[in-house]
Formats: C-alpha cells, sequence, structure tokens
C-alpha cells in the first residue's frame, strides 16, 4: 500500500493519553481493582468481573481515531459507520468532528461526501471488500483500525473460498463484522457464504446434508443470509466452519461438532476432511469475557448487571451467558437507564429485542450485585452505573479518599 493507507498508528499516544484518561476511566473501577474487584456500599456488596470492558482492540482502535484527529488536524475526517459498538464513544468522535458515515437503505454507504482531500477511518469491525475497493477508487486517505482478531477470521475464510469449501459463518447476517468477513469469499470465483445465527439455524443446514429438508424453505430462511446465487446442494458438499468473533464460544463449538457430525454421517468417517473444515476464530478477548462471567456466577448473586451497547454483540451474549445460568440479569446500555426518581430499570430482555422494558423494584432483595461489560464498554460507563445504583439504594460506595 501507498502512504494514503495507515493501520500502525502514528505514534501520537503520548499526545492523546491525557483526553483518553478525562474520557474513559473511572476511580470507581480503580477501586474495584485495588480491592479484589469487590466494593462494598452500606449493605450492599457488588462483584465486578475480572475481564471486563475495553478489550485491545477497542483500545487500539479508539486510540487510532484520536490519534487520526491530531494527525490530520485540518482535514475533514469520516468514520465508516459506528467505530465500535458503543453510543457514547461514537459521540466523542463525533463531537471532535469526525462525521460518521451511516449505511443507506440497500444497505451499503454513501461515499459520496468523501473527497480524496479527506480521512477516512475504518471501524474495528472492517468494512467489506467492495467498500474498502470504492474508497481506495476514491483516493482518500484510509486509516484502518480493523481488529487482528477479524483479520484473523479473514485468512481462514479466504482459505476456505480458495480451496472450493463453502464459508459457514456462525453469526448475525447483519452485524458489520459479519458482513465484512462474509465479503472475503468474493476475492476468489466460486467463492460462498452462509451465515447461521443459532443452533437452530445450523440444524436446518445439518438436516439438509443429511438428505432431509426443503430447500426452498431454506432459500427463505437464508435469503439475506447467503452469498449470490447460493445453491444449497451444490454449495453444502464442502464446508468450513468459522464465527463472528464476539458469538458464545460455547454455541460456535457446539455448531461446529453438530456440523462434523452431519458431514461425517453424510459421507462417511473416512473422507470427513474433504468435505468438513473448522477452526475456533472466537477472539480471546471475548472469551476471557465470558470466562470470567461465569467464574463470577460461582459465587452466589442476587443480580447480574451486563454494561454496554444494546448492538453489541459480544455484551449481549455476555447476557445471555448470565440468563442461562438462571441468575436475575438485566442489560442495560449505561447510567440513565437507571432512574432515580422511579427507581425503575430500562433494559434490553433478549438478544434481539425489538425495544427496552422498564424493571420497576428491581433492586428489591438485591445484596450482591454482579457486574460486568462488553469489550466496547469505557470504564467510565461502569463506574458510573455503579454510582446511580448506590444513589437509588440511597447509600454510598466505599470508596478511597
Amino acid at each position: 500500500m501507498t502512504a494514503s493507507y495507515f493501520r500502525k498508528g502514528f505514534g501520537l499516544k503520548a499526545a492523546i493519553e491525557g483526553q483518553l484518561t478525562a474520557d474513559y476511566s473511572s476511580a470507581v473501577v480503580d477501586a474495584f481493582r485495588a480491592g479484589d474487584y469487590r466494593l462494598g456500599a452500606g449493605p450492599l456488596e457488588f462483584r465486578l468481573a475480572r475481564e471486563f470492558g475495553f478489550c485491545y482492540g477497542v483500545d487500539r482502535a479508539v486510540e487510532y481515531a484520536y490519534e487520526t484527529r491530531t494527525k490530520f488536524p485540518d482535514r475533514r475526517l469520516f468514520l465508516v459507520g459506528e467505530i465500535i459498538h458503543n453510543p457514547h464513544v461514537n459521540a466523542k468522535l463525533t463531537a471532535m468532528g469526525i462525521t460518521i458515515l451511516a449505511r443507506a437503505a440497500d444497505g451499503g454507504f454513501d461515499f459520496s461526501p468523501v473527497g480524496p482531500a479527506d480521512v477516512v477511518i475504518l471501524p474495528a469491525f472492517g468494512v467489506t471488500v467492495q467498500d474498502f475497493a470504492r474508497l481506495r477508487e476514491i483516493g482518500a486517505v484510509l486509516v484502518d483500525t480493523t481488529c487482528g482478531s477479524v483479520l484473523n477470521v479473514w485468512k481462514r475464510v479466504e482459505a476456505y473460498a480458495r480451496d472450493g469449501y463453502t464459508a459457514l459463518i456462525h453469526g448475525k447476517y447483519f452485524h458489520e463484522e459479519t458482513r465484512a468477513t462474509a465479503s472475503q469469499v468474493t476475492k476468489y470465483p466460486g467463492g460462498r457464504y452462509l451465515v447461521v445465527f443459532d443452533m437452530d439455524e445450523a440444524r436446518l443446514v445439518c438436516d439438509f446434508i443429511e438428505g432431509r429438508g426443503d430447500e426452498a424453505a431454506l432459500a427463505g430462511r437464508f435469503a439475506h443470509a447467503m452469498s449470490p446465487g447460493f445453491d444449497f446442494a451444490r454449495d453444502l458438499v464442502r464446508v468450513g466452519l468459522a464465527n463472528q468473533t464476539t458469538m458464545l464460544s460455547g454455541e460456535s463449538m457446539a455448531i461446529a461438532n453438530e456440523v462434523r457430525a452431519s458431514m461425517g454421517r453424510r459421507y462417511g468417517q473416512d473422507t470427513l476432511g474433504e468435505h468438513f473444515r473448522t477452526f475456533d476464530t472466537i477472539c480471546s478477548a471475548t472469551q476471557e469475557r465470558q470466562d470470567a462471567v461465569l467464574r463470577l456466577l460461582e459465587e452466589p448473586l442476587d443480580l447480574m448487571l451486563v454494561v454496554g451497547g444494546y448492538n453489541s454483540s459480544n455484551t449481549t451474549h455476555l447476557a445471555a451467558l448470565c440468563r442461562e445460568r438462571g441468575v436475575r440479569t438485566y442489560h442495560i446500555e449505561d447510567a440513565t437507564s437507571i432512574d432515580v426518581a422511579t427507581g425503575g430499570l430500562r433494559h434490553q430482555p433478549r438478544i434481539k429485542a425489538a425495544e427496552e422494558q422498564v424493571a420497576p423494584g428491581w433492586l428489591t432483595g438485591a445484596r450482591r450485585i454482579g457486574i460486568t461489560a462488553g469489550a466496547s464498554t469505557p470504564n467510565n460507563k461502569i463506574g458510573e452505573t455503579v454510582l446511580r445504583l448506590c444513589a437509588v439504594a440511597g447509600v454510598e460506595p466505599d470508596l478511597p479518599a
């Protein structure tokens, strides 16, 4: 690439460090860390998962965006969609003069405002092969913050397409990361992909592999989740598994095992390698946060708060993991979800919920409260949530003087 493409930062971390600290640090989170991830507040006791909040990839993306503003103070800056799925971080970037490009009705981005003299930031999720090509044609300076874990998935999917395997992706077909990942197969003639959201959808695919199921019904079910011209009879003979990096790792592994078993039954174990490949592409940070919340749930908790954007995949899966373990769980976007005046709580009740629900009396009887946050949630939003909860409960947190 020429000097119009940047991926390794500008060496300006010292120049932006103070602003990052002011924007995202939290004395409350510091107190949690100092107190072995526990914090008292009158009769309440908070437990914070030991892995939470910003991961390395998010840190890098946010830092790189701040560096870009510093590096190009007089240029127009654009961001392709949200840099991460957190409304507060994206609002900060907008306040810094970075214009967020939204998707058009057809699902693509409108790059008409962008010119060769402008700077365009690519988000942590990455962009599609087609969008990248369009931006290169415009000639704008590109600053690529795509997470390294996402790039690893791209390499895997590319290898599948190169070798004639359909990429079967466990993910959300509408998610930016999965869109970008699926597009990688277009680098090779005949590249194919199919996206399954969960085990139920995976089993529909497995039924077809084993000679059951209706192709027309499948085509309707996966109309928005498969490559153009997808032929179920032709394109499910050789399959390679991959996943959106922020999905539940246990479900991804279970889906891989289910597809492997179906391929074995259909083609025989002796030729399984000719029909099936798999590779765990859950990112380490997602895995660490899921493992940490499971360890936290080994303790008796009265309720669990999961803090982060409602469109954040890794955050919604943390909430789902807690609910599966039978703990009363609320996924809230931030501290403002807690109404100090009424004591009510606005929350997202499940993945893909159409709207928030309000839970009155949600804090009644709660003494041990667990907290975690998705990889796109800054520390200050965790701290603000604890302080707001304490205000509703009428207690003061035990913070250092």
